[in-house]
This record gives C-alpha cells, sequence and structure tokens, in this order.
C-alpha cells in the first residue's frame, strides 16, 4: 500500500490546503483510488472525518 503511505504523509503535509480529492491529483493518485485510499484510513482510524481548511479529513 505504497499509494495509502504516500497519500497519509501528504495530508499531514498539507495542513488543510487542499481538498481531498485535489491533494490526490497532487501525488498523481486518480479519484477512485483517492476515495479507496480515504475509505481503508478512516476504517483504519488512522484519519477522522473534521473539516480542516478545504480538506474533509484530518489525522488522528
Amino acid at each position: 500500500m505504497e499509494n495509502k503511505d504516500r497519500y497519509l504523509k501528504a495530508l499531514i503535509e498539507n495542513r488543510g490546503q487542499l481538498n481531498e480529492i485535489d491533494l490526490g491529483e497532487k501525488i498523481q493518485l486518480e479519484e477512485e483510488e483517492t476515495r479507496e485510499i480515504i475509505a481503508q484510513l478512516l476504517s483504519e482510524h488512522r484519519v477522522i472525518y473534521q473539516e480542516n481548511g478545504c480538506c474533509a479529513y484530518n489525522v488522528k
């Protein structure tokens, strides 16, 4: 799950500046893959749904 780790790292560094889909695109992920990664991170309790600037997810 290299992409999941890349996305999580990017989410931490993002600090709410980009929304979750644009952030995925920035690291060259397709929208569908980004949504799958978010779902996995939510199920693993590594992120929570919480508005953080433009982004709707925040790292726990």
